[in-house]
């Protein structure tokens, strides 16, 4: 199975493609979509929107995952943001790929055992779980991986979930 995982924001958008056979996850790729505050909302919009169709068509994904806004006090931020997921999701759903959707809390729980990891901590867990030599960077993009990774836990969770009924 191969999944992309997006971490949305409008001038920093996170992206992250593993593949997963027999229990083993391996990095396709991961980066960073950034674009300048100066350009309008609208134009950085459209930007990532054509992006991400482009990285849809590269990579194949068979379903896509993304993390959810966090909004706690800055409500200016988490429109923003929510902004780039639905750019995100209709990129995805313009492919008929399934969407998951995985709160900030959740993919740290997954991937760290720990719900308030720092970004460190998270960048050092996806280099283990991923086999890789260094911390992928910047933090935009090991938090991509690590919603991908997060959703292919929770995978095998539901699977093993399956079984036990």
């Amino acid at each position: 199975m191969r999944v992309l995982g997006i971490d949305p924001g409008t001038l920093n958008l996170g992206y992250g493609v593993i593949d997963e056979e027999a229990g083993e996850m391996a990095m396709v790729t991961c980066g960073v979509l950034s674009l300048p505050a100066k350009i309008p909302v609208e134009q950085r919009l459209s930007s990532l929107y054509k992006k991400l169709v482009e990285i849809v068509a590269r990579h194949r994904p068979d379903e896509v995952a993304i993390e959810e806004p966090f909004v706690a006090d800055n409500r200016r931020s988490a429109l923003a943001i929510g902004r780039a997921q639905a750019i995100a999701i209709l990129a995805a759903a313009n492919k008929n790929l399934p969407v998951f959707r995985y709160l900030p809390t959740q993919v740290k729980q997954q991937v760290t055992d720990y719900g308030g990891s720092s970004k460190e901590q998270v960048q050092e867990m996806v280099r283990l779980q991923l086999g890789l030599a260094e911390r992928p960077e910047p933090s935009d993009a090991a938090d991509a991986l690590a919603v991908a990774i997060c959703h292919l836990h929770q995978k095998h969770i539901e699977i093993l979930l399956a079984r036990g009924k």
